[in-house]
């Protein structure tokens, strides 16, 4: 383990658990109980945005609700999913098990709400998190660096010592603004942002060493957009 790898700071939707596609259940049944059209560019804005983006987002579609009414029905809606079943992201809670075993520090920096946040992090059979940083915890959600910079500070360790592990074209932007080193690992349909990331097509069969590699690679060479990473 590389000693100035000081944190793995984690994305929780699309990255530790599959659950983008409840939200996006959700949002369409109200676009088209609303009688609005449900589009791809909607569900498109809604993939790592948070709650108040997405309910803005259903109100420039057509859906005449309250934002918090909006976000009261998505939440609900995802938290009874979550209550049947948790859909892991193959691959990750081995490698979250693996850092923590390996003494890393991680922290969860999630735009979901803390009452979602709560139900995915007690389903984990271990301690999993030093710090979890929810939508709830910033003023200004990702793409802001605002929940990557909170985690750092309440973990008491450098940002640019950290590795983010994020899915989406929102997560990637908030972790490179930030400062951190950061692994994207989105849906191959997913757009990204131009910045400096290593682009892995899945977390199946990652090691606590690959992210201490990403973080070394990083560290030592100056910023760059996209890598593919040379060990897929």
């Amino acid at each position: 383990m590389t000693a100035a790898l000081a944190a793995v700071l984690w994305d929780m939707d699309g990255t530790i658990v599959d659950t983008e596609d409840f939200f996006t259940d959700a949002a369409r049944d109200i676009v088209l109980q609303s009688g609005a059209t449900w589009t791809d560019d909607i569900e498109e804005a809604l993939v790592g945005c948070t709650m108040e983006a997405l309910a803005e987002t259903l109100i420039a579609a057509g859906v005449d609700l309250d934002p918090r009414l909006i976000i009261d029905r998505v939440v609900g809606r995802v938290g009874e999913q979550l209550g049947t079943a948790i859909p892991w992201k193959s691959g990750a809670p081995e490698l979250l098990r693996e850092l923590r075993d390996a003494g890393v520090s991680t922290a969860l920096v999630t735009m979901s709400p803390r009452v979602l946040v709560q139900q995915v992090v007690a389903a984990i059979p271990f301690e999993a998190f030093d710090v979890i940083v929810t939508t709830d915890d910033v003023p200004n959600g990702k793409p802001a660096p605002d929940a990557y910079l909170l985690a750092a500070s309440l973990l008491d360790v450098d940002i640019e010592e950290c590795v983010a592990i994020e899915d989406s074209g929102p997560g990637v932007a908030s972790a490179v603004a930030a400062g951190a080193a950061v692994i994207a690992v989105p849906l191959p349909e997913t757009r990204l942002p131009e910045a400096d990331y290593v682009r892995w097509d899945s977390l199946v069969g990652r090691s606590a060493q690959d992210v201490a590699l990403v973080h070394a690679g990083a560290r030592s060479h100056p910023p760059r957009k996209e890598q593919r990473d040379p060990n897929p």
